[in-house]
This record gives C-alpha cells, sequence and structure tokens, in this order.
C-alpha cells in the first residue's frame, strides 16, 4: 500500500527526511486501514461535509492545500531569505497530514459520505494528532494537525501552522464555502 499512497500523494516526495516521509506514509496507510477505506474511495470522498454538493475532493484538497504551502514558503525565503525560518519538511510533512483524521472522522453509509461515530465525538485535528503519537511522527509536525482548524484559535502557531492555516482557510472559502 505504501507505494498507492505514494502515487496518490507525490508531494510525499519533498520530504527530504527519508525517515519523516516514511512516518507520514505510515500515518496515511494506518487511517485508510484504521477507517476501513480502500484507496480508491479517497478519489471520490469530498474534503468536507460542511457543504453540500461540494466538488473538490479530499485529495484534490490536500494536494493543492500543500502545494500551496511551498509556493507560499518559496515567496516568503525568496523576499527575505534566511530572516524567516520555515522547516520545509515539516510543512510538507504537516500538510499532507493536517485532515488525515478525517479517514476516521468521515464514513459511508448507502453510498453517501457522513460523519462517522467516531466523527461525532472526535474531529479530524484530534484522530490527526493521535494517528501522528502511533507513527512517532515530531510533535512539530503533529502540531499542524493540532492547530489548523478552529480548534487551534488563539493558541499558539509555528511559522509552518501559520503557512498551512492560511492555505487551508483561502483553499476551503474559495472551493467550499
Amino acid at each position: 500500500m505504501k507505494d498507492r499512497i505514494q502515487e496518490l500523494l507525490p508531494e510525499l516526495a519533498q520530504i527530504r527526511d527519508t525517515g519523516l516521509r516514511d512516518k507520514i506514509v505510515a500515518v496515511w496507510q494506518d487511517a485508510i486501514e484504521m477507517g476501513g477505506w480502500d484507496i480508491k474511495d479517497l478519489a471520490d470522498m469530498p474534503f468536507t461535509l460542511l457543504v453540500k454538493d461540494v466538488n473538490i475532493t479530499f485529495i484534490e484538497h490536500v494536494r493543492t492545500v500543500c502545494q500551496m504551502c511551498v509556493a507560499m514558503e518559496k515567496v516568503l525565503v525568496d523576499a527575505y531569505g534566511d530572516r524567516i525560518k520555515i522547516n520545509h519538511d515539516y510543512l510538507v510533512a504537516g500538510a499532507l497530514i493536517a485532515d488525515v483524521g478525517k479517514l476516521l472522522e468521515f464514513s459511508r453509509q448507502g453510498g453517501k459520505f457522513v460523519k462517522g461515530e467516531l466523527g461525532k465525538y472526535l474531529r479530524h485535528p484530534f484522530t490527526g494528532v493521535g494517528l501522528c503519537y502511533r507513527h512517532d511522527v515530531p510533535y512539530e509536525v503533529a502540531h499542524l494537525s493540532a492547530v489548523h482548524s478552529k480548534e487551534g484559535e488563539g493558541g499558539f502557531r509555528s511559522p509552518e501552522a501559520i503557512v498551512f492555516h492560511h492555505a487551508d482557510f483561502t483553499d476551503f472559502e474559495l472551493v467550499g464555502g
């Protein structure tokens, strides 16, 4: 399944630290298995259940937001050089796992994607962090999942989390809201 996940998320190749990359793949594999999904399901899954008839898929959203993060990082580094400190690997890894908890939050019932039983109690930022801990993902990366959504409002956000948060909400507000 590792190869299929890497095909689904080619942005994984941008994580230079192979150990970190392997942990992110393991998080995805675990989420797919725990959620009872087939990897093919991810091509159909909407990126949000908050908007009726959204036509952007979960994987499109994850990949687009990750690419936006990388582009934002490039602009910031080009403009400010070493005065801005962004860990590229943490940014890409965090962007790729921030929403992975949706694989535990969502379920498919009667052909429709709905909030599953676990999702009634824990939103994806929480389950995403839990998955990260299961696979020894650095806290600097798990942090992006923890604080990217409303659950992170008012708390500390690392530079990587700030970039991700704005890319994520830009995408959500333009294509989902």
